[in-house]
């Protein structure tokens, strides 16, 4: 098999020395506003990522480096990143090193040529991600850390966008400078990818609607996706008369002309604070990784084309044509820089790895902010914001006004709190919760979005970029499935690919779980908590009443704004509007509102146990625990069994010394868990039981059927039931029965 890094850096060589290279637009520098000296720092800019592919190679030969997508022929992105700020954050697609090269040139003292080194190496002195993936970020340089993403960068690029907007018009510091623009780039394939085409169309939505949306997106267009390709002109077909979208192309091979375009579109978006498409048409050199043989779906023609208009023969020729440098200046440069890149390799191997799994995970829990509480609220702007619903707050009520109580007084107390969903402003979402807080906080506050999950989360990922604490709302469990990799792989990720360095806090609102009355079928009765339990670094938390409701809510904000943690608040839907426990009309299960000031914490990890029974303990969580609640008053008062139910509150991570503790005194231990049978968090407890126990109780647990959930009267079918506990109860402590 040819190497064929190797033939194009001996094509350049060759090529430049005898002077053959390609026919090339000479541009006048001057016109687009670049110095002879800047042409050829951005030329230094792509020497040096090239020579960097090529060390990658021979040292994952060596098997001394462990990445080798390159970006070689993209190497037009250095003079994107000349035409933009350092201040303009930047969501980088994984083939651009040459962008972050010239970035770093913008402020003294940095050194890419050793951090990508690091990088490529996998060492634990990599500035970004201590050697956890090769990624391209810098916390100097705003460019968060991105991973061999495909478009799932793009929704937090917009939110990121749109942050910038919402910060001005709420008088918000933020984090990201005022006057920047948000910068997000990707290859043509990735355009096809649903997250790109719901991120675009957010952007574009938000434009039609008139709101600020500073964001240059750059399609970097190699015509293949790995092996698939483009076909020709479906990117600017595509997106060459989309609306709100201010289209711009540029040769990329050319980096005068492309310097030129990215400026003219940097400053259209800064202008007019309104997205544009810039359309970067560029190639793509080597392959799509190490193992990549082309020539198994490339004919060896169309190989030699493409290698025929490498980029920097296209640069050589600029700097040769006007008169900048010579041939033998050009060869000196990528020679020199050459060298400079093999003398530091040797040097970087040699450098220390990661080698225990602490030191890996040590960066998937953030550093706290450093940030005090908020302020307590006046009570006299509190009961005006509040209103005629002061009065209210004398009764026992249900958990969804709870809730919506609780929000009201965060969002009182936090300015940088923001709501974010659907159908959450003037109609309060789909029970109510959100109700009355678009009126009081405005539509800046209490965001309406348009119906897509991943550009909700997205937004809410941007918004902590810039220093707000998102509350998105999912509408029901169901619908997070399509958008759980902005979670898994973009909000859970960040702090542990930049070694703490940035953190996107929120509390995600999500309604679920199953028991609604034969309302809705399996789209909004979802019991499949295993999409949450996986993701390493977040919190769920799941309240069965209202009063922990309100008080696991303002724990979760703190965990956020204070802890920059992920929280996914789950609310159990068919408890919403639960009032009674036992009987009809016993009110059991409302609860009074606790004003912030006279608050009763319940703090990150801590169960509830009611009773303390010895002889079963109930563990479980949510509607689990109130039917619970419900089986034990017959257990005790006919069978004379003596419980504690214990509601987990906290399901990931679920505080196994507190399982542990609950459960050891009691000889019984029944696990009531609403989730499915494969995938609950039963499967856990029993194993926190198993390790964490010296003397097992007998153990037994009731889950939901291995089932989707059914419309009409047969909802609660396949679901634990008050019945089912008590049957699974007796028959558990040897009462059941006989047969």
């Amino acid at each position: 098999m040819q190497d064929r890094a190797k033939i194009v850096h001996e094509n350049f060589l060759r090529r430049v020395a005898a002077g053959d290279l390609p026919d090339t637009r000479l541009c006048d520098p001057a016109e687009a506003g670049l110095s002879a000296q800047a042409l050829v720092e951005i030329y230094e800019s792509q020497v040096l990522s090239r020579r960097l592919d090529l060390i990658s190679r021979i040292l994952q030969a060596r098997g001394e480096s462990f990445y080798t997508i390159g970006s070689s022929g993209h190497e037009g992105n250095a003079a994107i990143s000349a035409a933009l700020r350092l201040e303009d954050m930047a969501f980088l697609h994984y083939r651009d090193a040459a962008f972050l090269i010239q970035r770093a040139k913008k402020l003294p003292g940095q050194t890419p040529l050793w951090d990508m080194l690091l990088s490529f190496t996998a060492s634990s002195e990599d500035p970004i991600s201590a050697g956890r993936h090769k990624v391209l970020g810098s916390k100097a340089l705003n460019i968060p850390p991105q991973t061999s993403t495909i478009a799932s960068h793009l929704p937090k690029a917009v939110g990121a966008a749109f942050s910038l907007g919402l910060a001005e018009r709420l008088g918000h510091a933020g984090k990201i400078a005022k006057d920047s623009i948000i910068y997000c780039s990707f290859g043509d394939a990735s355009v096809n990818h649903s997250t790109a085409v719901g991120a675009l169309n957010t952007a574009c939505w938000s434009a039609h609607k008139r709101v600020d949306m500073p964001i240059l997106f750059v399609c970097e267009d190699n015509e293949i996706g790995i092996s698939t390709p483009t076909p020709k002109n479906w990117v600017k077909n595509t997106y060459s008369n989309r609306a709100g979208l201010q289209y711009f192309q540029c040769d990329g091979l050319n980096a005068i002309e492309t310097y030129m375009v990215a400026r003219e579109a940097a400053d259209f978006v800064r202008t007019h604070k309104a997205p544009a498409f810039l359309h970067m048409d560029c190639i793509r050199l080597f392959g799509h990784a190490g193992a990549d043989v082309q020539t198994s779906y490339m004919s060896q023609a169309k190989i030699d084309a493409t290698e025929a208009q490498d980029p920097l023969l296209h640069s050589a020729a600029l700097l040769t044509g006007l008169g900048i440098l010579t041939n033998g200046q050009v060869l000196e440069i990528y020679n020199t820089i050459g060298e400079r890149v093999e003398r530091a390799a040797e040097h970087v191997i040699k450098r220390p790895k990661l080698r225990t799994a602490q030191e890996v995970m040590s960066s998937i829990v953030p550093l706290p902010a450093d940030i005090v509480p908020p302020a307590s609220v006046p009570q006299k702007e509190r009961e005006q914001s509040f209103g005629r619903e002061i009065p209210t707050m004398e009764q026992p009520q249900h958990m969804a006004r709870l809730i919506n109580w609780a929000l009201h007084d965060l969002m009182l107390a936090c300015p940088e709190v923001i709501l974010a969903g659907e159908d959450i402003g003037p109609k309060g979402g789909v029970y109510g919760v959100t109700t009355k807080l678009h009126d009081r906080f405005g539509p800046h506050r209490v965001i309406n979005t348009l119906l897509d999950e991943q550009s909700i989360l997205g937004l809410a990922i941007g918004l902590g970029h810039n220093g707000f604490i998102p509350i998105p709302e999912i509408q029901f469990l169901a619908y997070l499935h399509n958008a759980e990799d902005q979670l898994r792989g973009e909000a859970a990720t960040l702090s542990f690919f930049s070694s703490q360095k940035y953190t996107n806090p929120m509390v995600i609102r999500i309604a679920g779980l199953p028991y609604q009355r034969g309302f809705g079928g399996h789209f909004h009765n979802d019991n499949a908590l295993a999409v949450l339990r996986d993701i390493p670094g977040i919190i769920v938390a799941c309240p069965s009443n209202g009063a922990d409701a309100v008080e696991m809510l303002r724990e979760c904000v703190r965990l956020a704004r204070e802890e920059q943690r992920i929280v996914v608040y789950l609310e159990p839907i068919a408890l919403y509007m639960t009032r009674d426990l036992h009987a009809e009309k016993d009110g059991l299960w409302t609860s009074h509102y606790t004003p912030p000031a006279q608050a009763k914490p319940v703090l990150f990890g801590e169960p509830h146990i009611h009773g303390k029974g010895k002889d079963l303990c109930i563990l479980t969580y949510g509607n689990g625990y109130y039917l619970s609640r419900q089986a034990a008053k017959i257990l005790e008062d006919i069978h004379k069994i003596k419980i504690r139910v214990v509601d987990l509150r906290w399901l990931v991570p679920l505080n196994a010394q507190a399982i542990a503790a609950a459960a050891k005194p009691c000889s019984h231990v029944l696990i009531v868990d609403e989730c499915r049978r494969s995938g609950s968090p039963s499967e856990e407890i029993m194993t926190i039981l198993m390790e964490n126990l010296e003397t097992l109780p007998k153990i037994k647990r009731i889950t939901a059927e291995d089932c989707f959930i059914p419309l009409g009267r047969a909802f609660a079918s396949t679901l634990p039931s008050r019945d089912g506990i008590l049957e699974a109860a007796l028959t558990l402590c040897g009462k059941g029965k006989k047969r």
